[in-house]
């Protein structure tokens, strides 16, 4: 099996496991708040991330620390708006919604860079909105407060994905992950108090089951897995690969809880998955873009 081969299908399956990352989320709120899934899952993480960077960690530049603590309240930002998104809403919309962050990306670039969006971007930021609005809009064109904080959630997703981009090519991924995942997991402790601290958890086989794989496979394994199988897939590739995550979390949601899709959605679905592929493709123009879940 050649290099490009395992590279497609390190990152095919890193999108399957994330793609049932918001499965197991969705069973995990039954258990935890979405506070506490944010800090044991980055907990978890940050142990893993640990043990792979220490060498590194010997030599840590201060740049790096900076960069990776950008990142990392980025990311953490994401994942809370995204988790307490998920309380409020179905899990197909959320994962469809969170889908939308990569539309973002070139918009953030022209914003820092003056670089303006090309046609094909346009077009994708003007799907994503028709499709968002199928998923998330009512009958009196109000939007519910989970589907609100889904896309906020893509939002910050998109400026984790755009510093990323930034701080990848110059400084050592594994300390990048490290410092990136444990900062999330620090902001995670601090918000903790706030929202009811480790109280009030009601411990079952399944919510534990999922947090354990929300910490080991859907962030530290899947991490590792993208940023190992991108060195040798093209960008282009990669891309398209990876925007199916939402699909993956959909036919899970369908097959396992048995989520019934109405027309509408799967028509803001379409609209959504046709926005990212349109966007994505132009990526391998803009050296700046590496794409993170």
């Amino acid at each position: 099996m050649n290099k490009e081969l395992l590279g497609v299908v390190g990152l095919l399956s890193a999108t399957i496991l994330w793609g049932a990352g918001f499965l197991a989320v969705d069973l995990a709120l039954t258990a935890f708040t979405p506070m506490q899934i944010m800090a044991v899952r980055f907990f978890l993480a940050s142990i893993i991330m640990f043990f792979a960077a220490r060498k590194s960690l010997q030599s840590v530049l201060k740049q790096e620390v900076i960069a990776g603590i950008i990142m990392g309240l980025c990311l953490f930002l994401a994942f809370t708006l995204q988790t307490i998104g998920l309380k409020f809403s179905t899990l197909s919309n959320n994962a469809f919604l969170t889908a939308t962050n990569v539309v973002f990306v070139p918009f953030l670039v022209w914003g820092a860079y003056k670089k303006r969006p090309t046609l094909s971007e346009f077009a994708g930021m003007i799907l994503a909105i028709a499709g968002a609005g199928f998923l998330t809009l009512a009958n009196d064109f109000s939007i519910g407060i989970g589907d609100t904080l889904s896309l906020a959630g893509a939002f910050f997703f998109a400026c984790q994905v755009f510093f990323t981009g930034k701080y990848a090519p110059h400084y050592r991924t594994d300390i990048l992950s490290f410092v990136q995942i444990t900062t999330a997991f620090v902001l995670s402790c601090i918000s903790l108090p706030f929202t009811g601290g480790m109280a009030g958890i009601v411990w079952n086989k399944n919510a534990l089951l999922s947090i354990l794989y929300l910490g080991i496979v859907s962030t530290a394994i899947t991490y590792f897995l993208q940023t190992a199988s991108q060195r040798y897939v093209k960008q282009v590739q990669a891309v398209i690969i990876l925007s199916l995550e939402a699909v993956f979390a959909t036919i899970f949601s369908v097959l396992l809880i048995h989520e019934r899709l109405s027309f509408r959605v799967l028509c803001g679905a379409v609209l959504i998955l046709s926005a990212v592929l349109i966007s994505e493709l132009k990526l391998k123009k803009t050296k700046i873009y590496d794409t993170v879940k």
